[in-house]
C-alpha cells in the first residue's frame, strides 16, 4: 500500500475490533503502515498481543485491550484506554463477529438467535454508541462497520446471520445521517468468502470445504484479509471524504443480480 496526500495518518489513531486475526488484523496492520497508532479489540487476549506485536515489529504503535462487544463497560472500557494511551480518536473499525452454523430458521435456537446477534449487531451500536461522542469530541472522524455478503442477500440456513448483517447496513445508514454534519462518516464493508481463520472453521478445514466455498465466488477464488482491509483504510481517508452511509461490496462477484 503506497501512502499519498489523501492518506496519511501519521499522528492519528485507529480503533479496530476483532483484530486478533483474519481482517481485522490485516486491518489493524494497514493502518499502522499508513502512520496510525492503532488500539486492537478483542476477546481473545493471546491473538491481539500477536496482532500488536506484528505492528511494533514495523516500527507502529499499538495497545492491546481486551474487549467483548456485548458488554457496554468493556466497550468503553476499551476506548478509554485507547485515549488514555494515545490522546484521541480519528478511526473505528467495527469488525468483531462470529458466523452461524448452518441452521434452518425455525430450529435455530433462541439462544444461538440472541448470541449472533448481540456479537453481529448489537456490538456494533454498543462501539459507535461510544466512539461518537469521542470523534465529536475531536471534531469529527471516519467509521466502518462489518456486514456481509449475507447483508445484501438471503442465505439459506443463516437467518440469525443474515438479520443481524442486514441490521448493521440499516444501522450504518441512519447512524451516516444522524452524524454527517458533524463531519463524521459511517460506511460499512460487505465482505464475500475471505479467507481467514473464522471461514476455516465454515469449511470445516477441509480441502472439499473450500472448494464448496470457491465454486460460489465468480472470481474463482476467496479473498484476502488485506483486500478488505484496503477498502477499510481508503474509506476512512481523506479520498472518500464524499462516501457517506455507503455499503461497499467486496466479494468477488458473488451476490451480483
Amino acid at each position: 500500500m503506497t501512502t499519498n496526500e489523501n492518506r496519511n495518518y501519521t499522528g492519528k489513531v485507529a480503533f479496530v475490533t476483532g483484530a486478533a486475526n483474519g481482517i481485522g488484523r490485516a486491518t489493524a496492520l494497514a493502518f499502522a503502515r499508513e502512520g496510525a497508532s492503532v488500539a486492537i479489540a478483542d476477546v481473545l487476549e493471546q491473538g491481539n498481543q500477536e496482532t500488536a506485536r506484528l505492528i511494533e515489529d514495523i516500527g507502529g504503535r499499538a495497545i492491546a485491550v481486551k474487549c467483548d462487544v456485548t458488554r457496554p463497560e468493556d466497550v468503553k472500557a476499551a476506548l478509554d484506554k485507547t485515549i488514555e494511551a494515545f490522546g484521541r480518536l480519528d478511526f473505528a473499525f467495527n469488525n468483531a463477529g462470529v458466523k452461524q452454523k448452518n441452521t434452518a430458521t425455525a430450529q435455530i435456537e433462541e439462544q444461538e438467535w440472541d448470541r449472533i446477534v448481540n456479537i453481529d449487531l448489537r456490538g456494533v451500536f454498543l462501539c459507535m454508541k461510544y466512539e461518537i461522542p469521542l470523534l465529536l469530541k475531536q471534531g469529527g472522524g471516519a467509521i466502518v462497520n462489518t456486514s456481509s455478503g449475507a447483508g445484501v442477500i438471503g442465505i439459506k440456513g443463516g437467518a440469525a446471520y443474515t438479520a443481524a448483517k442486514h441490521g448493521v447496513i440499516g444501522l450504518t445508514k441512519s447512524a451516516a445521517l444522524d452524524y454527517a454534519a458533524q463531519n463524521i462518516r459511517v460506511n460499512a464493508v460487505a465482505p464475500g468468502y475471505i479467507d481467514t481463520p473464522m471461514m476455516n472453521r465454515f469449511t470445516g478445514g477441509t480441502a472439499q470445504g473450500r472448494e464448496q466455498v470457491i465454486a460460489q465466488e465468480p472470481i474463482g477464488r476467496m479473498g484476502q484479509p488485506e483486500e478488505i482491509a484496503n477498502a477499510v483504510v481508503w474509506l476512512c481517508s481523506d479520498a472518500a471524504a464524499f462516501v457517506v452511509g455507503h455499503v461497499l461490496v467486496i466479494d468477488g462477484g458473488q451476490t451480483v443480480q
